[in-house]
């Protein structure tokens, strides 16, 4: 069975908000963690993205898209078996 990707964002990011619609509207299982509310958490995504935009989605292989396209996004999801 396939981790759900775990998605950094935060509600003011309007990449975020896109990319998270898209994830709900494919039904796509994922860990959301919202950086206005686990600020203790910003220093993770900024070292997981090696910079400081956001979203930041990491796969269970390690695999991490920084401010994708919901090409790129749908891409990844369908390369990682998470959709079809």
């Amino acid at each position: 069975m396939t981790t759900p990707p775990t998605m950094y964002g935060a509600q003011w990011c309007k990449d975020c908000r896109r990319s998270k619609a898209l994830l709900d509207t494919l039904g796509i299982d994922y860990v959301n963690v919202d950086l206005e509310l686990e600020p203790d958490r910003v220093d993770e995504a900024r070292a997981i993205a090696g910079r400081k935009n956001i979203p930041v989605i990491v796969f269970d292989d390690g695999t991490v898209l920084v401010e994708p396209s919901d090409a790129e996004l749908e891409a990844a999801l369908t390369d990682h078996g998470l959709r079809p």
